[in-house]
């Protein structure tokens, strides 16, 4: 079984409905951006874009529907850094519903990027260390 190493909830907001009945597929994503953002901000990785001009794009997002989620409640995304490579690292976010059960699986590839040249670069050793710590003590 995965440990997740950062968890959050987020309200389901009726606005996410879709003509079915059910949370629209595209509000899954938003709830990943919003744990993937969260973690970018905790670890530092967004207040050193605002002042380096460098930082994480998302280069590939992928989901897989489990179950069909609904208003109202509640949805908890647990997620886990589990590759770091030279210039990227992957994010899986598990989504669950109120009652635990599993809605979506989501994977993001993120890769550094220096805006003020337009490249790729490689992941700056502070925050290599800070992915590691939180990988490696999590699933440990």
């Amino acid at each position: 079984m995965i440990e997740y190493s950062t968890s959050m909830k987020l309200r389901i907001d009726w606005s996410e409905l879709d003509a079915f009945g059910h949370i629209n597929n595209l509000a899954i994503l938003r709830y990943s951006q919003t744990a993937r953002l969260n973690y970018l901000e905790g670890i530092g990785m967004m207040k050193y874009h605002g002042e380096q001009g460098i930082g994480p794009v998302l280069a590939s997002t992928s989901c897989q529907f489990k179950r069909q989620l609904y208003y109202p409640g509640n949805v908890t995304i647990r997620s886990l850094v589990d590759h770091v490579r030279t210039t990227s690292f992957h994010i899986r976010h598990a989504l669950f519903d109120d009652a635990g059960a599993r809605v979506a699986d989501v994977h993001d590839i993120l890769v550094m990027f220096d805006f003020n040249r337009h490249t790729k670069v490689a992941i700056p050793d502070a925050f290599r260390d800070r992915i590691q710590v939180l990988k490696f003590t999590q699933e440990g």
